[in-house]
């Protein structure tokens, strides 16, 4: 059948309507163990993370079989269809207990049966034979009992595992250098893999050490051995220079004066400040060129090099011939042997921690023969392995019954989301903050990539850093603010994130994505910054005019401080010819704003009553309108899929989030039903008359308008 065409079911599913799309309603086993029959294009996840949902942990791992962090749909399948088989009850997967009856287990299937007589073996061993169930408390406990067990199946022993004080010593030995795993009743072991390894390295090292190589090269000093032989290495070419020299001087007697220093290089030396000269100095001989070819060691040394001479001989040649005042050229061949033996031996040394516990540590280990004994210990743990692993099937079995339907209502569809039964298992905790409760808080790890694709949701996000117990605890949630408004919404405000263990953390905004968050703000935001601008406009005038109050000030000071004998100007007489024109500007346009005031009222009181209100609606529909129709386009857009997919998550549907949907997510402040509320204000502003008595006289001047213009008919 081609991987397109939906699976034939003979399970009848039940569904239900909620974020735009159907979604399947779980209530039963039966409807678990059918889930191979849905059709993949009606599951509301593909694939969810391991990691930042709140949902045990350790069921996940199970279920998560593939150890990649993320459970998918082959796998949430594969988990059902095992705890079906499992058990002769199926209706337990619904229940949601942390407990199993015996007899609840099919007995006459494989998996059952060894389910069964592990959950028998794990309740003797825990002195309660005769319980009819097993709990995930008593299953979680067994690492009391592993712990009085010498082996437990999992490929790893303790010090415990040994049956004698050499094996023990031997097994703590091996933890301190090769280091060690964690056993299953939570000590400290070793497994065959590091047994293995420190055998190879000991075996390998004793080799090296025991090379015939080693024997002479041995003779030099462990301490100081380094660097004793790069000291041989700067002083080598000098020696072989100067044995060179001689054996020139040997060959031609001529040579015993070109190759000893020049007349001219001491004449040139001895015009010069010798302290300053060492490099010239060092360019010399090593000694005096003779045909003996013979070296001495105690004088006639170049004072360049007599030092290092001193060194060398203390280090390498007295360790290696003996005390000696000269160094003939023979012996100076055989030293170079030497210290090439050695350098081509310590080449191959092996580098192992092993060698903390010293050569004969290690032989004995090589002579003894304990690794064959304590691999024998292993195989003995490791036989006990089937009957072991029965006893985690019987914690999966356990975890599965309790956790499943749960999963599954957060997987295959997302009931417990959509239906208020409580929060998804991506709902990290609840944030307040400005008077307001938020129920959708996500944990994130990086906010910048979760917003890259978070944006796309069309939700007011604001992303909060919480912190707890001094800085040590941090942690990071995408808040979707879905009622209300965003006027005191911003970068730096704080307030309180409670986990879902009850935890409370310091909570900032550190970055916001803005969208529209309800029909509320938008019918109020055209006002809101109408009277912005207003405010703004008013601002910088008052700020203009005081400006150039404080300008005029300034030049008024500066021209009182000028000569007193300066003639002053005269002043021109006032003309009033200039100012009537201005006057009579300015009435004409205090005059047509008049007019088009008073034709504006005329006209509206000209209006049938019943008129009347809808101009006014009319108006306001005008003014906030566009602004409501559009924000009413964009929260019907709110998508859940998006905030989950930059999460890890692979949702399958567009799980949108409605206008009276994303309203139950943000609690707004209400005062408790039967509260007793007092209106007096000790610090209220005080009220005062004037607003009242210019309201007053605008709507005289108003009428009096009307009246003249034979509007209003007086009698």
């Amino acid at each position: 059948m081609p991987e397109n065409q939906p699976v034939t079911s003979l399970h009848q599913w039940k569904f239900f309507r909620a974020g735009g799309f159907d979604q399947v309603l779980l209530e039963s086993g039966d409807d678990l163990l059918a889930l191979a029959e849905l059709d993949k294009k009606l599951w509301s996840a593909l694939s969810c993370p391991v990691n930042g949902v709140e949902f045990d942990k350790r069921t996940l791992q199970l279920i998560d079989t593939d150890n990649d962090g993320h459970i998918r749909v082959p796998e949430l399948l594969a988990a059902c269809e095992w705890a079906g088989a499992c058990l002769s009850d199926r209706q337990l997967l619904a229940g949601g207990k942390p407990e199993l009856l015996l007899s609840s287990i099919d007995g006459s299937s494989d998996e059952g049966k060894s389910v069964l007589n592990a959950a028998r073996t794990l309740l003797s061993n825990l002195g309660k034979g005769d319980a009819d169930r097993i709990t995930l408390e008593d299953v979680c406990n067994n690492e009391n009992m592993f712990a009085l067990t010498r082996f437990n199946g999992d490929g790893i022993i303790t010090p415990a595992s040994a049956d004698s004080v050499v094996l023990k010593d031997w097994i703590v030995d091996i933890m301190a250098c090769m280091g060690s795993e964690t056993d299953r009743s939570g000590e400290a072991g070793i497994s065959r893999e590091i047994v293995e390894r420190f055998s190879g390295e000991a075996s390998a090292w004793l080799a090296w050490n025991d090379d015939p190589l080693a024997d002479i090269v041995n003779r030099l000093p462990e301490e100081g051995r380094e660097e004793a032989i790069q000291l041989w290495h700067t002083l080598k070419p000098k020696v072989d220079d100067f044995f060179l020299r001689c054996s020139m001087a040997s060959y031609d007697s001529r040579a015993i004066t070109m190759m000893n220093s020049s007349d001219e290089s001491l004449t040139a030396l001895a015009q010069r400040n010798l302290s300053e000269a060492g490099d010239d100095i060092a360019l010399l001989p090593l000694s005096a060129v003779t045909v003996e070819s013979v070296l001495d060691l105690k004088s006639g040394i170049n004072p360049a090099w007599s030092g290092k001479i001193m060194q060398l001989n203390s280090s390498i040649l007295r360790p290696l011939i003996g005390e000696v005042a000269s160094l003939s050229s023979v012996q100076w061949e055989t030293l170079k042997e030497f210290v090439q033996a050695y350098e081509e031996w310590w080449s191959r040394r092996v580098e192992t921690p092993a060698t903390g516990l010293g050569v004969e540590r290690l032989r004995q280990w090589s002579t003894d023969v304990p690794e064959t004994a304590i691999l024998s210990l292993i195989d003995r743990d490791l036989a006990l392995k089937p009957e072991f692993e029965a006893i985690e099937q019987v914690e999966r079995l356990i975890r599965y019954g309790r956790d499943l339907m749960t999963l599954a209502n957060n997987f295959v569809s997302f009931r417990d989301f959509y239906a208020g039964r409580g929060k998804a298992i991506f709902q990290s905790g609840t944030l307040y903050m400005d008077g307001r409760s938020f129920d959708l808080c996500i944990a994130v790890t990086d906010v910048t990539k979760h917003a890259l694709l978070a944006s796309l949701s069309r939700v007011y996000l604001a992303y909060c850093d919480c912190v707890r117990n001094g800085g040590a605890d941090k942690m990071t949630i995408a808040v979707a603010i879905t009622n209300g408004d965003c006027d005191h919404l911003l970068v730096g405000r704080n307030g309180v994130f409670f986990d879902r263990q009850g935890q409370d953390w310091d909570a900032t905004i550190v970055r916001i994505i803005e969208h529209p968050i309800s029909l509320r703000q938008a019918f109020w935001a055209p006002y809101k910054r109408i009277a912005k601008t207003i405010g703004d406009q008013v601002q910088k005038m008052a700020a203009a005019r005081s400006r150039a109050a404080e300008e005029k000030a300034a030049t008024n000071a500066m021209q009182a401080g000028q000569k007193k004998d300066e003639p002053k100007p005269s002043q021109q007489a006032f003309d009033v010819g200039k100012f009537a024109g201005i006057f009579a500007a300015i009435g004409l346009a205090l005059g047509a704003l008049a007019t088009a005031i008073v034709s504006i009222v005329s006209g509206f009181f000209k209006l049938p009553w019943w008129q009347m209100p809808l101009v006014i609606l009319g108006i306001i529909a005008l003014i906030s309108g566009f602004s409501v129709v559009l924000a009413c386009f964009k929260l019907r857009q709110r998508n859940l899929g998006r905030l989950l997919d930059a999460n890890g998550w692979a949702v399958n549907t567009r799980a949108r989030i409605n206008i009276p949907f994303g309203a139950s997510l943000t609690g707004l402040s209400r005062l408790p039903p039967g509260a007793v509320r007092k209106l007096s204000d000790p610090f209220e502003e005080k009220k005062t008359p004037w607003r009242i008595w210019v309201f007053l006289m605008l709507i005289v001047v108003a009428l009096l308008l009307l009246w003249k213009m034979n509007l209003i008919p007086m009698y």
